[in-house]
């Protein structure tokens, strides 16, 4: 039989969803780990890669040739962790998944213990978490431990999740209840548990799971200052009930380094032309061009990094982003213009209009250049 058995069950009772970016060294170790820890169990390993230059799908889809249960969920032209988790657990059919790194730092020899708590009615959710008796989080580097330890207090503080380890990439849960809030989840960004525990609030009855988090297997870490910043932009949109995209605090961060490359910019042609009123229109002209230059490539490489644009679309993309940056500026003027004309306070109208603009722009630029949702 290839899809289920007499009494109609799936052949998997749990897959294993693991996102990938090149991690060609560790797949094959992991699959073999898999397979010890969780003997007894019906299992696959889902990998989801996001066409690791270093051939990380070819090895998985070499293993899968001869190993039914391990299968590549290859995507093209879309990055981040967190997309590739919602697609390889909405890919599923088992009534249990579970989402680990593909670096080894994750204890699966824990996962049978994260089943049994679902199995018997305990959870919806078992995270496993480095922070509780019988864990250690050893296989942290100083920094990125501190980091790690700085988040869980501020999402303690600000979000009031019961997780003790939010920072984790590693837990398990009934997929029937991943189906009901997978469309508000945001596919953007690293910290896919943080936002199933805050999306899913009181409803979702979470337990935890102490593990060793282990050292990395092969290959280099991914952690960096974006994940930070992305986290703090996630943390942002579940404070607001998901009003704040948390992709905007990378697009207005990118917007406050445009004013600075601006500014740079005029200053350093003014060196150069003499004072004249024509000459300075010019120098304005062409320090906006400059920053609208820097804008769109931070843009591509950062806030939308999932859909980043390549050759002629990167270019057509410059042009819409340039269009709809102009439509923007022609926006702030007249609210701003407006404002100040029904309540002469100029501060308040600048504010406004400057808002404004960066809303447009970020709408406009989120829907008709990259494409995002």
């Amino acid at each position: 039989m290839s899809g289920s058995d007499q009494n109609n069950k799936p052949t998997a009772e749990l897959s294993v969803v693991i996102p990938t970016f090149k991690e060609r060294g560790n797949v094959a170790e992991l699959v073999r780990r898999l397979d010890l820890a969780l003997a007894g169990i019906a299992w696959e390993a889902i990998f989801v890669d996001d066409s690791s230059p270093d051939g990380t799908a070819a090895a998985v889809k070499q293993i899968a040739a001869r190993d039914p249960r391990v299968r590549c969920l290859l995507r093209v032209g879309r990055r981040g962790l967190a997309g590739a988790c919602i697609e390889g657990i909405l890919s599923s059919a088992a009534p249990y998944v579970a989402v680990m790194d593909a670096d080894l730092q994750h204890d699966e020899k824990v996962l049978p213990a994260m089943l049994a708590k679902l199995t018997n009615g305990q959870a919806d959710l078992v995270a496993a978490t480095r922070y509780v008796t019988g864990g250690s989080a050893q296989g942290l580097e100083g920094s990125r431990g501190g980091i790690s330890r700085l988040a869980t207090r501020l999402t303690h503080r600000l979000v009031g999740t019961p997780l003790s380890d939010p920072m984790s990439g590693f837990f398990m849960m009934r997929r029937d209840r991943f189906d009901e809030i997978a469309p508000r989840l945001s596919p953007a960004g690293f910290k896919i548990l943080l936002d199933i525990a805050a999306t899913a609030g009181a409803k979702l009855r979470i337990a935890e799971q102490p593990y060793s988090f282990g050292e990395r297997f092969d290959g280099e870490s991914k952690f960096n200052a974006q994940i930070g910043v992305e986290f703090l932009g996630l943390l942002l949109a579940k404070m607001t009930g998901d009003l704040v995209d948390p992709r905007f605090i990378f697009f207005a961060i990118v917007g406050t380094i445009g004013l600075f490359v601006h500014l740079f910019a005029l200053g350093l042609l003014l060196v150069f032309l003499p004072p004249q009123p024509d000459l300075f229109r010019a120098a304005q002209i062409a320090a906006t061009f400059v920053a609208m230059v820097s804008n769109f490539l931070l843009n591509n490489e950062l806030t939308y990094r999932d859909r980043r644009l390549k050759g002629w679309s990167m270019l057509k993309g410059f042009v819409l982003f340039g269009l709809i940056g102009s439509v923007g500026v022609l926006a702030n003027v007249d609210l701003a213009g407006w404002l100040y004309m029904e309540r002469p306070i100029w501060w308040a109208a600048g504010a406004a209009g400057a808002v404004m603009s960066a809303l447009w722009n970020y709408a406009m630029s989120t829907l008709f250049v990259w494409r995002a949702r």
